[in-house]
């Protein structure tokens, strides 16, 4: 029907979720949003890559805060607007936090794939520690994933790295 999304360089796939599934209090909620700024800091490449878009498109339309030794010191480089909404993870919204990172699509696996990320991404900010966070490698986190569209996705991309594979030496 002439629909364009992946196609085009002005339309991104941007995810809402609300601040108050992500604590009780306004404290619970931030600690749960540096722990997601600092995953989304830590895995930038992986995210980058999962995101389909440009390095350039992610820096004009999705930027990163830039690394930093702690969540909280990110979310204080993000409370300081420096990207305005044009962030990976705006925190500009009243009662959201927007994942603007994903390049449009049309695909209803990637769609749903990009809403199960976000999802992982949350849960795991929301139950473990910054340190545990800081220790968990890419394919660490993969490996906890159970969702097939996400999964079969991160493989698509070649982001499932906990498979074993086959050397010629097991041939």
């Amino acid at each position: 029907m002439g629909y364009r999304s992946h196609q085009t360089s002005t339309c991104g796939l941007h995810i809402h979720v609300n601040r108050n599934s992500l604590g009780e209090t306004h404290d619970e909620q931030e600690l749960v949003i540096s722990h997601i700024l600092f995953f989304v800091e830590t895995h930038w490449a992986e995210l980058l890559r999962f995101s389909r878009r440009s390095e350039y498109s992610m820096n004009r339309w999705a930027a990163r805060y830039g690394y930093d030794k702690t969540g909280r010191e990110i979310l204080d480089k993000a409370k300081k607007g420096n990207n305005g909404r044009y962030a990976a993870v705006n925190l500009m919204n009243y009662s959201t936090i927007e994942f603007r990172m994903f390049r449009g699509t049309l695909k209803h696996n990637t769609l749903i794939a990009a809403l199960e990320l976000v999802n992982e991404i949350c849960d795991l900010a929301m139950h473990l520690t910054e340190d545990d966070i800081a220790k968990m490698s890419w394919s660490e986190f993969v490996e906890s994933i159970e969702a097939p569209e996400l999964i079969q996705y991160l493989k698509e991309r070649r982001l499932y790295i906990n498979e074993e594979t086959n050397t010629e030496e097991d041939l």
